[in-house]
């Protein structure tokens, strides 16, 4: 070690996000460790002994902002992180864990020809159509198989998807909703239907905003809608796509970090309008010891004149600080 030479650290110029990139599949499953941060993100509603919950899988891939010309497998060149999260109405709260680790030794990584990221036993990947996640949580043994019936849905324009005004401030997105979702919770059986993102970029929020706020419903018809804004640092609408609004409803105040959250929304989109309703109020999921952040991450039912037509996830970020990405 004495011996090794001194490492030697430069600044990242991570690849801009541009308009008419064409998205290849199975390529664009996989990771694309050259931009700065990117997430494959799981949600759904399950069903054990006839009672719903809620689940969430993420795994986060960021790329440093120095490089280094050490040839240590040491050298955090990709760092790894991991939250997974179980919503029970008979539990009362969120139950979540989290990871965090740098792609060394192989205890964790991210591979570019398919989805296949994992830190040490928590994995998510893909095997033809269907997405696997293994999670071995402190608080639960989550293992559930994710079929895809239909290719993936180019959210923006061709998978390019605005983030601001500014050319820069944009992400390569796709989704894949209505997932079929079954396998087992603490060894029981499960089933029900999921949703699966997946985004990269590297100039992600801009300085004026705060966090944002994002829905994916499954709808009862066969559709899917997904939705988001980006929020000001005085909570309006700093960035939204055409005809896209938020309006909380009802809000709920963390009695553990005193974050308000709009847990209950109005969304409209496309001339649609959906009011979301959790499937409970205690949905926080506090990233502090990985991300560092604090969001709600919620199961939420989709309903139209006071009728229940689709269920999904609403994520709400940057309510206690503003988001750091």
């Amino acid at each position: 070690m004495l011996a090794a030479p001194l490492a030697r650290a430069a600044s990242v110029d991570y690849p801009a996000v541009t308009r008419g990139r064409r998205l290849r599949f199975p390529r664009d499953h996989g990771a694309h460790p050259e931009y700065r941060t990117e997430w494959w993100y799981a949600t759904g509603w399950l069903e054990r002994d006839g009672a719903p919950l809620g689940f969430q899988v993420t795994f986060f891939r960021a790329r440093p902002e120095w490089r280094s010309a050490n040839p240590s497998r040491f050298v955090p060149r990709q760092i790894l992180l991991a939250h997974a999260a179980i919503a029970d109405p008979r539990h009362g709260r969120l139950r979540h864990d989290q990871r965090a680790a740098r792609d060394a030794l192989g205890l964790a990584g991210a591979a570019t020809a398919t989805t296949d990221a994992w830190i040490d036993d928590w994995r998510l990947r893909l095997e033809g159509r269907v997405y696997r996640a293994q999670i071995a949580a402190r608080e639960f043994d989550l293992q559930l198989a994710l079929e895809a019936r239909g290719a993936p849905v180019l959210q923006g324009e061709g998978g390019f998807s605005r983030k601001g005004p500014r050319p820069g401030q944009a992400s390569y997105y796709y989704s894949r909703p209505h997932l079929a979702a079954s396998g087992t919770l603490d060894g029981a059986p499960v089933r029900g239907k999921a949703w699966l993102d997946h985004e990269w970029s590297s100039q992600y929020l801009a300085p004026q905003a705060s966090g944002w706020d994002w829905c994916g419903l499954n709808l009862d018809d066969g559709g899917a809608l997904m939705a988001f804004r980006i929020r000001d640092k005085a909570g309006g609408t700093f960035y939204a796509p055409p005809g896209v609004a938020f309006a909380p409803l009802r809000t709920w105040r963390s009695p553990r970090t005193g974050v308000t959250y709009p847990v209950a929304m109005r969304v409209s989109a496309a001339g649609a309008h959906y009011e979301l309703e959790p499937l409970m109020d205690d949905q926080e999921l506090d990233a502090r010891a990985s991300t560092g952040n604090l969001y709600w991450e919620g199961a939420v039912r989709a309903k139209r004149a006071g009728r229940e037509v689709g269920r999904g996830y609403l994520e709400l970020t940057g309510y206690g600080e503003p988001l750091r990405l």
